[in-house]
């Protein structure tokens, strides 16, 4: 049997898997690399990151290049985040054969936009609709620069996003994106997979959390910390239960705002063990979203280590996991549905309901089948 050997481009470098954006990454190459896919790997690689001999073991070759995380890499024309990752040692590593090629996120793009990998089969995984996904941080965003440039890269992607959407094979991990490039964008090949996860099976277990509701995620990202805001100043501002807001760099704002709350405390910079302890001893875990675009990792994380879920209808649109959750949209229903779930147990079937999602939507080795079957 012919060798399949394929290009994968990604933002950053897939390893370790700290955080939600690189956890599809890892587990796609590793389980490609379980099917017998010869992976050659181009990272762009941040200020301050190291190369990962990790990668070594899935790919054939794990190729690095620099991001142009400064002025170098800024144009008015094209977004940043596409801007500063052109590399002309990447088209050219690109160019040596004629393998299909991978790019992970509208970020690493830019080779397909000028039209040096026309005549090449190309797939474009999508993560988020990101013209979407910045119009919401300019949103939520205090700082006037920074919401600025949120704004404007916004305008940017939104005219970009629609050229890729004429010359792409799309790969979209959501089926809210899928519905929007279709009617924004009159895109005709997009195509739903869902992320790769690192769960086999949901290992929540039946019975009573300890008497908290929780709430993590990267709260150095705007949108995150007006959830949890939100939170603290909407529903649990006249509820007596101890809530835990648990995640990455929280701002000093942030810090305040808890100090202030009677039966809240924060968890900063928790590692793997200590959040999973955290979501997997937690009665609710509670995520709303302002963001109706991608797929929310800590999602997937809460609904197959933990036990309750209650979400808004962002946070699960376009995902398939609505089954699993419990959904409210108002502070007065999130509070009913706290009251509620605050002391009932979860039991064997919401594990097997949790189990059934797993199995039908985020099983790995099925998705890596079904890529596999487009790419070749």
């Amino acid at each position: 049997m012919d060798e399949k050997h394929l290009h994968i481009v990604t933002h950053t470098i897939p390893w370790p898997v700290n955080y939600g954006g690189v956890i599809d990454l890892f587990y796609k190459i590793k389980t490609l690399s379980k099917f017998g896919v010869k992976i050659h790997l181009h990272c762009f690689q941040y200020a301050g990151q190291a190369p990962q001999p990790e990668l070594n073991k899935y790919c054939e070759e794990v190729i690095y290049y620099k991001r142009q995380s400064n002025i170098s890499g800024f144009s008015f024309r094209l977004p940043f985040i596409v801007s500063s990752r052109k590399s002309a040692a990447l088209i050219q590593n690109l160019q040596k054969d004629k393998y299909p090629v991978l790019l992970e996120g509208i970020h690493c793009t830019y080779y397909l936009y000028n039209g040096a990998l026309d005549n090449r089969k190309v797939f474009v995984r999508s993560h988020n609709a990101e013209f979407e996904y910045y119009r919401h941080l300019a949103m939520h965003e205090l700082n006037p620069l920074r919401k600025l440039y949120y704004a404007y890269e916004s305008r940017l992607l939104k005219k970009y996003e629609q050229k890729i959407a004429a010359k792409a094979f799309i790969i979209s991990v959501s089926r809210h994106d899928i519905d929007l490039y279709k009617k924004l964008f009159g895109a005709t090949n997009i195509h739903y997979l869902p992320v790769f996860i690192p769960y086999t099976l949901a290992i929540c277990k039946e019975g009573n959390g300890c008497c908290c509701c929780l709430y993590h995620g990267n709260l150095s990202i705007n949108e995150n910390e007006k959830a949890a805001e939100w939170l603290l100043e909407n529903v649990f501002n006249e509820l007596d239960v101890p809530f835990i807001i648990a995640g990455k760099d929280p701002t000093e704002k942030l810090k305040y705002l808890v100090k202030q709350s009677k039966n809240t405390c924060l968890v900063e910079n928790p590692d793997d063990k200590e959040m999973r302890d955290l979501i997997a001893k937690a009665q609710i875990n509670i995520l709303p979203s302002f963001n109706n675009t991608g797929v929310k990792l800590k999602l997937l994380n809460a609904l197959f280590n933990g036990k309750h879920c209650i979400v808004n209808n962002a946070a699960v649109e376009g995902s398939g996991l609505e089954k699993g959750c419990h959904v409210a949209e108002e502070p007065k229903e999130f509070k009913k549905l706290i009251r509620e779930l605050y002391a009932q147990p979860f039991l064997d079937e919401d594990i097997e309901c949790r189990q059934g999602l797993l199995e039908d939507l985020y099983s790995n080795e099925a998705n890596a089948r079904q890529l596999m079957k487009w790419i070749w």
